[in-house]
């Protein structure tokens, strides 16, 4: 199944117009026709099909034939990130912490970040591909960069982690991390976090924590901790 997205389709909608490019994809390289199967998303749960009524190659238009909602997980995942020194690696992050499942990510400006800009229609257009490819109906939301300072003046819930590479007195992850629980992780950047800060989550309740025996990159711990949150709450 290919799936396609598109914000603004509710479930109250009956037809459906593509734009000139995806109409394009659908008709020349896809090859669909008058009465072939579509799936779209609008990446809040809904998954809609839909039967092509006219194959234009710059308009096709499709009518919705049945909708149903995606249940939603039992738990949210919230990963704060500082983005890497390499776009690409930031990227993959956000590519594949999709494919496994996360709710919302910010990008967190920390004091050794080396990058302090984000390409945001870039990065979104990465989620939404990776989203279409996982089949996945839930699109993340990709907050606003925010300083680590700003950051911890927001009000949090849920179980709250910041991982770091300090020799101090540090849990492993996966024997903190409870099922059915909201998380939210902390990873900071190449330089890691500074002492200030781990001091600053400290006070704010954050639990710290390391991701294993290896020191690992800001995008691998980033999935690491990705991945230990889907795997605690498998069924």
């Amino acid at each position: 199944m290919q799936l396609f997205y598109n914000p603004d389709i509710t479930q109250n909608t009956t037809q459906f117009s593509f734009s000139k490019e995806e109409s394009k994809h659908i008709i020349k390289v896809l090859r669909k026709s008058t009465g072939d199967t579509l799936h779209i998303t609008n990446g809040k749960g809904w998954l809609f099909t839909a039967k092509i009524s006219i194959p234009d190659i710059k308009n096709c238009l499709a009518i919705i034939t049945e909708r149903i909602e995606q249940p939603k997980r039992n738990f949210k995942l919230h990963l704060a990130v500082a983005p890497t020194k390499m776009n690409d690696r930031y990227e993959w992050f956000l590519e594949k912490a999709t494919e496994i499942g996360i709710d919302s990510i910010t990008p967190l400006l920390c004091d050794h970040s080396e990058r302090k800009i984000i390409k945001v229609e870039r990065l979104e257009k990465i989620l939404q591909s990776a989203m279409k490819q996982s089949l996945n109906c839930y699109l993340p939301t990709l907050n606003n960069m925010v300083s680590f300072k700003d950051f911890m003046k927001q009000d949090f819930s849920g179980d709250l982690f910041i991982a770091h590479c300090e020799e101090t007195n540090r849990k492993s992850l996966k024997q903190k991390l409870s099922p059915q629980k909201d998380v939210t992780i902390l990873i900071g950047p190449e330089g890691d976090f500074s002492v200030k800060e781990i001091e600053m989550a400290l006070l704010n309740k954050f639990i710290p924590v390391t991701l294993g025996k290896t020191r690992l990159r800001t995008e691998t711990a980033a999935i690491v901790a990705c991945h230990s949150v889907a795997f605690v709450n498998e069924i």
